[in-house]
């Protein structure tokens, strides 16, 4: 067993305060938020019942917290309301605040508009 390893090494959470385990090390019947996700589950409000530790070179260690299988309770369903309202978050992040077109793809935010209206040079010099 590798230092790092033992260091990630704690089931009954005397060293971290929650029980602790080694990356992809994890006992059955705990999983973290992506995996309850792709089951169709959510938290619902329950404790966190352990954490998975990631050790790094020269930063901090990734975390990721477990939750109970058995205590997850099923992913609400998307109300109508709410796909109207992701619709006009997702138009709205596609429309060129300066030229008011639909740009076909999401609008970086480090430009902030449109390529065409970003780099207006670069049209003319294609043409």
């Amino acid at each position: 067993m590798s230092y790092s390893f033992a260091k990630c090494f704690d089931p009954t959470g005397a060293r971290h305060g929650i029980p602790t385990f080694p990356w992809r090390y994890a006992p059955d019947g705990l999983a973290t938020r992506r995996q309850l996700r792709a089951r169709g589950l959510r938290p619902g409000g329950q404790p966190i019942a352990g954490q998975v530790l990631r050790p790094r070179y020269r930063r901090g260690p990734l975390v990721a917290y477990l939750y109970r299988l058995d205590r997850a309770k099923p992913v609400r369903p998307m109300t109508p309301a709410k796909r109207a309202a992701l619709a006009r978050a997702n138009t709205a992040r596609r429309t060129c605040p300066q030229c008011r077109r639909d740009a076909g793809y999401v609008i970086p935010t480090s430009l902030g508009v449109c390529v065409p209206c970003a780099f207006p040079d670069d049209e003319q010099r294609a043409a």
